[in-house]
């Protein structure tokens, strides 16, 4: 992986490197495409070609962090609450103990160690049917308003 980034990032280096000789050898030669569209189709491959790399590695990046096993975490969420714009409540089982913790952007702070886990229920809950019929009375009211 390093021997594979070093090149890449040594490559645009060896390309100017070699610059002088070729343009020796070809001086004599005309240029072709030396005009603005020459110098534009250059420059739109040349960013293409940058954006391919940082694309690229970027997907590279991800592919060999979630590589590793999942299989040996000890520590797990359960829930997790916002309590304000900053300020979290989240629950973590450790083991088999389960511990709220109370998060703050400089702080965490253990709350509460449960005795009893706390298990979570498998299913959503429905709506209840006074709620769908309140909220139908407000939307037909909101359609009578100009």
């Amino acid at each position: 992986m390093k021997r594979l980034l070093g090149g890449l990032l040594a490559f645009p280096f060896s390309v100017l490197a070699a610059e002088p000789v070729v343009t020796a050898t070809t001086a004599a030669a005309p240029v072709v495409g030396s005009g603005i569209g020459g110098q534009l189709t250059q420059l739109v491959l040349g960013l293409l070609l940058v954006l391919g790399l940082i694309f690229g590695l970027a997907w590279l990046l991800r592919r060999v962090q979630h590589a590793g096993p999942r299989q040996g975490q000890v520590i797990e969420l359960i829930s997790s609450r916002a309590l304000g714009a900053r300020d979290r409540l989240v629950l973590v089982q450790v083991g088999n103990e389960q511990i709220l913790l109370g998060l703050t952007p400089g702080r965490i702070t253990p709350l509460h160690v449960l005795k009893e886990p706390v298990t979570l229920p498998t299913t959503p809950q429905p709506a209840t049917p006074e709620f769908a019929k309140r909220l139908l009375e407000l939307m037909g009211n909101q359609k009578d308003k100009p």
